[in-house]
């Protein structure tokens, strides 16, 4: 999996969230649902229990319902973890934006790029149905997420399938509280983690990644791996992220995985000390490798079972 694909799952939600908030228009296809997706996990705790599932951020009608051992488990919670609420209001998501996504003045913009870089960049923004006249005012990672976002929703993969809207929309039809572990503005401000030159470099990645038609098997890649709870294919996603050691790989690595991880695991903690049936759903690559919520959860005295 190439670095752009990777952190554009980890970024995407903050943006998914937005197109879940309104639900979607209509079930599609006839659905397959009730098939095991993603990785699951059992966490246990002096008595009180967890189900932790790795989600996607996009996703299919066809994906739904999940298998009946969540849809159980969210029956009989009190609370359902998420990353980020799907049902954002559009001022929130705005404010965000605002606030860590737009290009500060006095830096470079997107006129300084080279003509033929700038021409590549205006044809996928035109490809990806966006208004120049606003994304050009963001920041490079964010527009690089907001291209990656549109070539998924091209293949057919939408935000308002993603997992989070579906058990958000469960939890509520169910009275079961839903919890935000982050926040909109905390994901967005990941976006000044990178130096500027190397926010220019992650954009030019992704514009590549689109234009060879890589970011579009790697997604077919990645979706039928968590499409079918593939261990062995998640595992070796997984891996093969952990082994980057570019700049963009180890900023993924170091900041958009491992650093939230550990910031997601004393929240779970927290969590599972305080109510005695929860659930908790997280980015499913947060859930795999060294760093992963679930270990760092063992390391705190929380019992662990991957049951797939």
């Amino acid at each position: 999996m190439r670095r752009p694909v990777l952190a554009f799952f980890l970024l995407l939600f903050c943006l998914a969230a937005h197109a879940a908030e309104r639900g979607p228009a209509d079930r599609g296809p006839a659905e397959r649902g009730q098939a095991e997706r993603g990785a699951l996990f059992s966490a246990t705790f002096n008595g009180h229990t967890m189900l932790l599932f790795g989600t996607l951020h996009v996703g299919q009608s066809g994906f739904y319902p999940l298998e009946p051992r969540i849809a159980q488990a969210l029956a009989a919670a009190s609370t359902l973890a998420l990353e980020i609420d799907p049902a954002q209001p559009r001022a929130a998501l705005q404010r965000a934006v605002r606030s860590h996504g737009m290009l500060v003045p006095g830096e470079d913009d997107y006129g300084a790029m080279p003509s033929a870089q700038k021409r590549r960049l205006d044809a996928l923004i035109l490809q990806g149905g966006l208004d120049a006249g606003t994304v050009l005012d963001y920041k490079p990672v964010l527009l690089a997420t907001l291209l990656a976002l549109a070539e998924y929703t091209r293949q057919g993969y939408r935000g308002d399938w993603s997992s989070e809207a579906w058990l958000a929309r469960t939890a509520r039809a169910a009275d079961v509280r839903v919890l935000e572990l982050e926040s909109l503005s905390a994901q967005l401000s990941l976006l000044d983690r990178l130096s500027v030159p190397e926010r220019w470099r992650f954009l030019d990645e992704m514009m590549g990644a689109i234009e060879s038609g890589a970011l579009r098997s790697d997604a077919r890649a990645m979706v039928q791996a968590w499409s079918t709870a593939d261990r062995t294919a998640l595992d070796a996603i997984a891996a093969r992220c952990e082994a980057d050691r570019s700049v963009s790989g180890q900023f993924v690595n170091a900041v958009l995985l491992k650093e939230r991880n550990r910031k997601l695991a004393d929240k779970l903690v927290r969590l599972l000390e305080a109510e005695q049936k929860t659930v908790a759903a997280v980015g499913v690559l947060h859930l795999l490798g060294t760093g992963s919520v679930p270990a760092l959860l063992q390391e705190r005295g929380v019992s662990i079972e991957r049951i797939y």
